[in-house]
């Protein structure tokens, strides 16, 4: 069981395009979620502790692009040695 009290550094991971001006590539997603699954299995083993589930609609010309993206808080009981900020 993962009690909050325990938490002692959070890291926040975004999945997804967030910025309309800069378009994520596919290589860049699959690096978020090679390091949110890094987190949830590695030492110190990270447990998710919060999401925020997010989009934008945004009109481009005659075209209706939607932005959707969910930013995961992955909280540890101390910082992973290995993540680097």
């Amino acid at each position: 069981m993962f009690d909050l009290t325990e938490v002692k550094y959070v890291k926040r991971i975004t999945v997804g395009t967030d910025n309309p001006g800069r378009m994520r590539t596919p290589e860049e997603l699959d690096e978020a979620t090679a390091l949110l699954n890094k987190c949830l299995t590695g030492t110190p083993k990270g447990c998710i502790i919060g999401a925020e589930k997010s989009f934008a609609v945004l009109q481009m010309g005659e075209h209706q692009v939607v932005l959707q993206w969910i930013v995961y808080h992955v909280g540890f009981p101390r910082k992973p040695i290995w993540l680097d900020d």
